[in-house]
């Protein structure tokens, strides 16, 4: 099971009101890293639009995200330092962002983050200018990903398509793209939605500006 405990601070909450947080969720191998590298790629040199690299309780390897990792004791003793925007835990594992996200959001960038659809409430009352962006797959496909990591035997992965098919019926009001095919195409459709953030944050700006 999935949960999440960030602490909603007010000051924080306030600085949200400048930048946007995109939220990428979906199941395990529907392709979010692969959307978020490919924008990365695109959006390169662009200080605005901002990857942070998630903290994991996990050993990177070739076959997984790039992330940083600490032990669980190294994870809570930050966590007690305030060193996390955000943390969450999933699939047995410690996740997080570091607390500089909040700088970023601060001073109007878009922050984009694989994370958990667990998490979507906590990040809607912390940040005013919350994305969420739901990537999914043909079941066939994510048991293809998911088989070639080499993490998970078959029984495993069933119960994760399981899982899958049962929060589907959780959607919120999120931009759904779909990622069975080239990722050329999730991911310029990617790469516009953020976009289209950026754009929003200048036009906010520009409001208030005005006022």
């Amino acid at each position: 099971m999935t949960r999440s405990a960030p602490d909603k601070s007010p000051t924080r909450e306030d600085a949200g009101a400048t930048g946007a947080f995109i939220a990428v969720v979906g199941p395990s191998g529907s392709g979010k890293d692969s959307i978020i590298n490919y924008a990365r790629d695109h959006l390169l040199g662009r200080p605005n639009f901002v990857f942070p690299r998630r903290i994991i309780t996990r050993q990177a390897d070739a076959r997984s995200e790039d992330h940083d990792t600490l032990t669980i004791e190294a994870f809570i003793q930050t966590k007690a330092r305030g060193g996390f925007a955000l943390d969450w835990e999933a699939h047995g594992l410690s996740y997080a962002l570091p607390a500089s996200i909040d700088d970023d959001i601060a001073a109007g960038r878009v922050v984009i983050v694989n994370t958990s659809r667990a998490l979507v409430p906590a990040l809607a009352a912390r940040y005013r200018h919350l994305v969420v962006v739901s990537v999914s797959a043909h079941p066939d496909i994510i048991a293809q990903r998911l088989a070639s990591r080499g993490r998970e035997d078959a029984a495993t992965i069933a119960r994760r398509l399981s899982r899958m098919q049962v929060e589907e019926s959780l959607r919120s009001d999120a931009i759904l793209i779909e990622n069975s095919g080239p990722i050329e195409m999730a991911g310029q459709r990617f790469v516009h939605v953020l976009e289209d953030a950026a754009l929003d944050i200048e036009d906010g700006k520009a409001r208030l500006g005005e006022d």
